[in-house]
C-alpha cells in the first residue's frame, strides 16, 4: 500500500561538503511529485536520504508520520530506479526481476507469478529469458523498475531514469512510467532536470535550487506564477532588471514606430537575425539588459532598434528579494 512521505527541515551532506538545506516536502499516499532543478542541486541526494542510502544531519524522514530515520534502507518500503539499469549480467530478466524476493524469502510460485505480472506491466512479458547484453537499453531499464515494483515498494523513487536513452525511447518510458503509476498508485518522487518531463509526468513539480526548494505546485504555475527570478529562469521565462519576467512564446517584435491594440508591456531591443521559417518568422534580439531571446511570429520585418512587446497580463513582476 502507498505511503505518505513527509520531508521535515531535513539537511544533508557529505563529509564537510552540505548539500541539503531544512528541505520540507509533503507528498500525499499515491501523488506523483518530480524533484526538478540543475545537477548538483541536491535532487539525488534527496532520494537517497528517502531510501535510508544517505543519513541526514538533521532533519526527519516520515513514511505515513513516523520517524524512518532510524529504520535501514531494507525495511523502509522505498525502491529506487537509477540513472543505469545496474543489471546483474549474469542473470535473466527474470531472475534480475526476482532477486529482491529472493531476498525476502518469498516463496518460489509466487515468486514467479509476481515475476511475470511485473514484466507484463512493463511489457516485457515473452522476454524473460534474455540476458541484459541481448536487451536495448530501453528494454534494460524496464527491468529495472519491474525490479523495483515487484517488490511492491510504499515509494517509488526515480533518479533520471530516461537519461541515457534517446529521445524516441525517452518518449516511450515516461508514457510507460506514468500509465504504470496510475494504474498502481504509487506513491513517487521523480528526479529531473528537464522541466518539460517533469511538467509531463508529475502532478506536482518541487524545484530545488542550492539545496532548498524554492517553490512547490503543479506544473502550470511555474509557467504562470513563478516566485522569484531564479525560478522563472529556470523554466525559461526572461527576467528584466526591472524585476520583471515575460515568456518569448507571448511575445512579439514590432517596429519602434508601431502601435499597439490594449495595455502591454514594451522592452527596447536590437535585432541580431530575422529568419523566414514559411509559415513563421523568427526573430532573436538583445534586449537592453543584455538578454538575448529569441520570439517567433506568424510575420513580421523588422531590423535595427526594435520593441519587444508582451500583453500586460503576461508580465510578472517579483518586487524586491
Amino acid at each position: 500500500m502507498s505511503a505518505s512521505l513527509q520531508l521535515v527541515e531535513l539537511s544533508a551532506g557529505y563529509g564537510r561538503t552540505p548539500v541539503l538545506d531544512r528541505v520540507s516536502l509533503d507528498v500525499a499516499p499515491g501523488e506523483f511529485v518530480a524533484l526538478v532543478g540543475p545537477s548538483g542541486c541536491g535532487k539525488t541526494t534527496a532520494l537517497k536520504v528517502i531510501a535510508g542510502l544517505v543519513a541526514p544531519t538533521s532533519g526527519e524522514v516520515r513514511f505515513d508520520g513516523r520517524s524512518a530515520n532510524a529504520v535501514p534502507a531494507e525495511r523502509r518500503g522505498a525502491a529506487m530506479v537509477f540513472q543505469k539499469p545496474l543489471l546483474f549480467p549474469h542473470l535473466t530478466a527474470a531472475e534480475n526481476v526476482a532477486f529482491g524476493l529472493k531476498m525476502r524469502r518469498v516463496a518460489p510460485d509466487e515468486t514467479r507469478r509476481r515475476v511475470d505480472e511485473a514484466l507484463a506491466l512493463v511489457q516485457l512479458d515473452g522476454l524473460g529469458s534474455r540476458k541484459p547484453k541481448e536487451l536495448s537499453g530501453g528494454q534494460e531499464q524496464r527491468v529495472a523498475l519491474a525490479r523495483a515494483l515487484v517488490t511492491e515498494p510504499r515509494v517509488l523513487l526515480l533518479d533520471e531514469p530516461f537519461s541515457a536513452l534517446d529521445e524516441n525511447l525517452r518518449v516511450e518510458m515516461r508514457s510507460l512510467v506514468r500509465a504504470v503509476q496510475r494504474r498502481l498508485r504509487t506513491t513517487t518522487v521523480f528526479v529531473t532536470h528537464d522541466q518539460r518531463e517533469a511538467a509531463l509526468l508529475a502532478d506536482r513539480i518541487a524545484l530545488v535550487l542550492d539545496g532548498r526548494i524554492r517553490q512547490v505546485g503543479p506544473p502550470r504555475d511555474f509557467y504562470t506564477a513563478p516566485v522569484g527570478p531564479d525560478v522563472a529562469r529556470f523554466f525559461g521565462w526572461t527576467v528584466l532588471t526591472e524585476g520583471r519576467a515575460f515568456r518569448a512564446e507571448r511575445a512579439r517584435v514590432v517596429a519602434r514606430s508601431e502601435t499597439s491594440d490594449g495595455p502591454v508591456h514594451r522592452v527596447h531591443a536590437t535585432v541580431l537575425e530575422c529568419v523566414d521559417l514559411g509559415t513563421r518568422v523568427r526573430f532573436t534580439v538583445r534586449l537592453d539588459s543584455g538578454e538575448i531571446v529569441d520570439v517567433e511570429q506568424p510575420f513580421g520585418d523588422a531590423d535595427g532598434e526594435v520593441y519587444v512587446e508582451v500583453p500586460s497580463d503576461g508580465v510578472v513582476s517579483f518586487g524586491h528579494e
